[in-house]
């Protein structure tokens, strides 16, 4: 029997390390996540949020611990043009740094100042870019939650699409063009309104 609890399963010892971890969250995980995003609240608080799944490989290098592998599943939005679900798939590598809290203020400090010095700051750049994303920890417990919680936040796109093709509402009865057809009009330009009523000389 399990005695695992919902905030306890993202976290790692260090003491564990190396380690092998899958860690699923499920829909109301994923919406209570993404509460909040406009694209999200407007399908209501009832809506599946989607799922995903965290798979990794951990181990640590002195001070610092490492986490490489995938994070997969899918985020459910709002369509931006019908506003019905938008299933957006997350299929994502994942390669992090966790270096304790301290150490990462002073190392953003180190790279401030490189990055102003000409040379220094060319390696300071590279160095970044290798680590590619660094995430604090307390040098005892590794907490994947955090990493989980950005890879869902930013799986949403700015204009999300339930497909391709997806017809959108119409803007004057609002049915879903998608399902149903309407004899609307697209009206006319405003600026030509005064022009209606004119008589052109014969």
């Amino acid at each position: 029997m399990s005695h695992e609890t919902p905030s306890t399963k993202f976290k790692v010892p260090v003491r564990d390390l190396p380690a092998h971890r899958t860690v699923e969250v499920g829909s109301d995980y994923v919406a209570k996540v993404l509460a909040g995003l406009p694209m999200r609240e407007a399908l209501g608080g009832e809506a599946d949020g989607g799922h995903g799944t965290l798979d990794v490989e951990l181990y640590a290098d002195d001070t610092n611990a490492y986490a490489s592998g995938t994070m997969r599943g899918e985020v459910v939005v709002a369509c931006s043009r019908c506003v019905g679900p938008a299933r957006i798939a997350i299929d994502e590598p994942v390669r992090i740094t966790f270096m304790p809290a301290a150490e990462l203020a002073g190392a953003a400090e180190e790279q401030a100042v490189e990055g102003t010095s000409g040379q220094e700051g060319e390696e300071g750049v590279e160095l970044a870019d290798q680590d590619l994303d660094l995430f604090p920890y307390d040098g005892e417990t590794v907490d994947l939650e955090p990493l989980i919680r950005e890879h869902l936040v930013l799986a949403v796109p700015y204009a999300p699409l339930c497909r391709e093709d997806c017809k959108g509402l119409c803007p004057q009865c609002g049915i879903d063009r998608n399902v149903e057809t309407c004899a609307c009009e697209k009206p006319g330009d405003p600026r030509f309104a005064a022009l209606k009523g004119l008589k052109l000389p014969s």
